[in-house]
């Protein structure tokens, strides 16, 4: 017998019935082991030993690990290919090496890149030792990690009360977020003035041009800063004599984009289908692991966590075959493309993400998923495929316009698809915003105008001249795809880390996420100013980029790890050292310092107003407290006004702040529109409560308040709203907001909806797939029973369950509800039918028995009080009825 060690139950499943008889396939349930969240699980004054301990939970998964190899011959570790399952072999090794349970078994590591029969019957035949540099840089960034969260935060909690804890990686990511936030605080827009100018050519064709040059100088784009000199432009282009002074046209080649890695995969699935990181890699792993696709059980992307851009020469010949068959010769280049990744650390052994086989088109996997699941395999499979395709080709024109004497000049510029090329497959989105705070679909490559032809000297009649105001904005905040783009681009953490770090910020209430964007909250910001001032050094992109580095060298096997624990602990020491003679008052001096604009309004001179409203002499100022920091009066303890902490674009909860103000006129009811702050928060109501009962509507969560125009308040006030009748059954589905946020309700069930959809937002075809994904999720068919009958799989109360004919049984942790299949249910039917129907046990049918006659009891002497008390008032009325 062998025993196979993989992290997942779901996997385990899977390759147990690849293996069959001869091997059993055990999960170890992820990390058995960890360190204790405790002082002293890293000793630096003893060479950096670690204390592990074994992680809640997993003793039972490490007994029947130990029970399995009782007469067994051989352990085969399986766990993921990269440093996180190198170490949990590692530590599932190093238990049973302790408790001796290894006698006589040899152990094996095997890897694989796919969950899939034939990867998994091939590593089988491939076993290797355990990567020591992978298990050596896994033991120096877990130390790593101990000794800042560990030094750092108990820091934290005595200068800064209220404050959660720091980490090595999260407060760099936090920074990133508050420097933007205080970015956006700080920006001064700008008013800037574009001109346009409509012309037609001798043959009445029409076109746009933009002002490109004014008097012979060429303009910037905030050149022309008011309204007056945007007249004065147009002014002058309508009296210019406008001509083409040239044409250029020009043949493009766009090439397609390399295969997804964590990184990007994670940064389109937020862009294209609205994903948090976390989210995405939750999908990831389920492709991964496996999915039941009716014949059988198979993974259907390769590992989800890798740098590498790379694609094995079996996988590529696969897709080049699928691409000429399915979209034909011409959309296949002539030679494979070869992508290569520049990042040299242990995840670049492994391929790109790519589906398992690539003849598994979406729409033929769409029955057997959910639909997110749906959605993260096409995204995957479009990528991969269009990787391999023939570049897209465009012809680009660009027509200067002018005028000589007047000095004047236009420019037209257009583009023509001449051949689509793999974008007919897949195209790589853009933030909606640029870093630079401007449409990304501005002034690009991407205009896609239709120009008509002309040829230089072409005179032009100036149909229509348009000066546009605009304003300059401010940076965009961060989404998850910015974030994570931000942070690769810096070199802070790896793309296996990003969801776990975002993940970390929200769980603190450090940051939250406001219609998909990332705003720091108050405790964020106090703590990130504070390490920011305090442990500047250890808070820096390029320290934290170049200790990254540094692990990437332990990885490879050119630098010991404790040589590099060793030449951090020294420094990093005696910074936490030299905050002993810290005071919480030189806190807050420096808090009050730098975050004095955040939480105080500016007058017309600039000045903060910080005057008491209560004592008028006092200054208002941070102050610490056992729960954290709030605003008060220096005038204490004389003067006892205190607020919470609140920007000056924020509420005191930290939303959006809410003035009452009126939206606008209803035009139906001919009503005013209120924008209204109540007890629970933000709302918005039509009429007036002294002239009619209004009809009010809360804010769904992370609407902002502050954006909130008449339209959309409009759209609150009127649900529940129907959206279509259901394509299959012709009943109404409505959308509408509860108690419990946003839901669809379908033949009286209803449905909530995920955080990604808008609850004014949602159409049809999204409503239908919604409700079919909770449907399935709810229960489903499984087949028909040997004895006649159907057998289904359902969510209960206590849990998943299958049913024939009014016999249930429970799942239980074993089996997955979205992966039963009818053999399993009908084994477990089979089961629960020999054990026959479940008997009370005499203790508890004794203990039933005595709770019923207590009861009868105690409703006795209840009625006999009664009758009691209607027995004395009757004689006291008799009584004084005789007198």
């Amino acid at each position: 017998m062998k025993v196979v060690v993989v992290e997942s139950p779901a996997k385990a499943k899977t390759i147990n019935r690849y293996l069959g008889d001869g091997y059993k396939v055990l999960a170890s349930y992820g990390h058995v082991c960890d360190l204790p969240s405790k002082d002293g699980s890293v000793l630096p004054d003893n060479d950096f030993e670690m204390k592990w301990q074994i992680s809640s939970g997993s003793e039972k998964h490490l007994k029947d690990i130990v029970v399995a190899l009782q007469g067994a011959d051989k352990l085969i570790l399986a766990t993921d290919p990269d440093r996180e399952g190198e170490a949990i072999s590692w530590h599932v090794l190093e238990q049973l090496k302790n408790t001796k349970h290894l006698n006589g078994v040899d152990v094996e590591r095997v890897v694989f890149n796919e969950v899939t029969k034939n990867a998994i019957l091939s590593a089988m035949e491939k076993p290797r030792q355990l990567d020591t540099e992978l298990i050596n840089a896994y033991r120096a960034r877990r130390a790593l990690d101990y000794l800042v969260g560990f030094s750092i935060s108990p820091v934290l909690w005595r200068k800064l009360p209220g404050s959660k804890s720091a980490g090595r990686v999260q407060s760099v990511a936090l920074r990133l977020i508050c420097e933007r936030e205080a970015e956006i605080e700080a920006f001064v827009s700008q008013e800037y003035w574009s001109v346009e100018t409509a012309l037609e050519l001798a043959s009445g064709d029409q076109f746009t041009a933009r002002l490109t040059h004014l008097n012979g100088t060429k303009l910037g784009k905030l050149d022309i800063k008011t309204e007056a000199e945007a007249n004065a432009a147009v002014a002058t282009i309508s009296a210019a004599t406008l001509a083409v002074q040239s044409v250029e046209t020009k043949r493009v080649r766009r090439n397609p984009q390399p295969p997804f890695t964590t990184s990007t995969l994670q940064q389109e699935a937020s862009r294209k289908l609205g994903f948090s990181a976390s989210r995405t890699m939750q999908i990831a792993q389920k492709l991964y692991e496996g999915i039941n696709i009716g014949s059988e059980t198979t993974g259907l992307i390769t590992y989800m966590r890798t740098d590498g851009v790379q694609l094995g020469g079996e996988a590529i010949a696969s897709i080049r075959q699928n691409i000429d068959q399915r979209y034909g010769k011409r959309y296949l280049p002539d030679a494979p493309r070869i992508y290569k990744t520049k990042a040299a650390n242990a995840q670049e052994a492994h391929e790109a993400i790519r589906p398992t086989e690539i003849t598994r088109h979406p729409d033929d996997m769409q029955a057997f998923l959910d639909h997110d699941q749906f959605r993260l395999y096409e995204l995957i499979w479009k990528r991969a495929i269009a990787s391999q395709m023939q570049s897209a080709e465009l012809d680009q024109t660009g027509i200067d316009i002018g005028d000589a004497a007047d000095g004047v000049s236009l420019r037209a510029s257009g583009q023509v698809m001449v051949f689509d090329g793999f974008l007919s497959v897949y195209r790589e989105s853009k933030d909606t915003v640029q870093e630079n705070g401007q449409q990304a679909n501005g002034d690009s490559d991407d205009d896609t105008a239709l120009l008509p032809s002309m040829a230089k000297g072409d005179l032009l009649t100036t149909n229509k001249v348009m000066p546009e105001q605009h304003f300059t904005q401010p940076p965009p905040r961060f989404t998850d795809a910015s974030l994570v783009k931000r942070m690769e681009e810096l070199g802070i953490g790896r793309p296996s880390t990003y969801a776990s770090i975002i993940q970390v910020l929200q769980n603190r209430n450090y940051v939250v996420k406001d219609k998909g964007r990332f705003v720091p909250e108050d405790r964020g910001r106090l703590v990130s100013t504070f390490l920011g001032n305090f442990f500047d050094r250890y808070v820096e992109y390029d320290f934290t980029a170049q200790l990254e580095s540094q692990l990437d060298e332990v990885s490879a096997g050119t630098l010991d790890w404790k040589t590099l624990l060793a030449q951090f602990w020294g420094d990093f020491k005696a910074a936490i050292d030299g905050t002993k003679g810290l005071t919480i008052t030189n806190v807050l001096d420096v808090l009050d310092e730098e975050l004095g604009p955040h939480f105080f309004q500016a007058d017309e001179t600039g000045v903060l107003k910080r005057n008491c409203p209560n004592c008028d002499s006092g200054r208002l100022g941070l102050k610490l407290g056992k729960f954290g920091a709030f605003v008060g009066c220096s005038n204490y303890p004389e003067c006892k006004f205190t607020r919470q902490l609140t920007s000056q674009n924020d509420s005191a909860d930290g939303s959006t702040p809410v003035t009452d103000k009126e939206l606008g006129i209803d035009p139906a009811s001919n009503m005013p529109v209120y924008l209204r702050n109540g007890p629970y928060g933000p709302y918005v109501q039509i009429g007036d409560p002294e002239t009619s009962k209004p009809k009010r509507a809360s804010l769904p969560k992370g609407t902002s308040a502050a954006n909130l125009d008449l339209e959309a308040a409009l759209g609150l006030l009127a649900l529940p709203r129907d959206i279509e009748p259901h394509p299959e059954t012709g009943d109404m589905i409505q959308v509408g907001l509860g108690r419990f946020g946003p839901y669809l309700k379908y033949q009286g069930k209803f449905t909530s909806l995920p955080p990604e959809d808008h609850v004014l937002e949602i159409g049809i075809n999204r409503a239908v797939d919604l409700l079919a994904d909770a449907a399935k999720k709810a229960g489903r068919l499984l087949g028909t029973h040997p004895d006649g009958g159907e057998v289904h799989v359902k969510k209960g109360r206590f849990g998943p369950y299958v049913e024939h004919n009014k016999l249930r049984a429970n799942l239980g942790k074993a089996h997955d509800i979205a992966d039963i299949s009818l053999e399993t249910a009908l084994e477990l039917l089979a089961a629960k039918a020999a054990k026959g129907p479940a008997k009370k046990p005499a203790a508890k049918k004794a203990a039933s028995k005595k709770a019923t006659a207590k009861k009868a009891a105690s409703k006795k002497a209840v009625t006999k009080k009664a009758e009691s008390k209607k027995a004395v008032a009757k004689k006291a009325i008799a009584k004084r009825k005789a007198s």
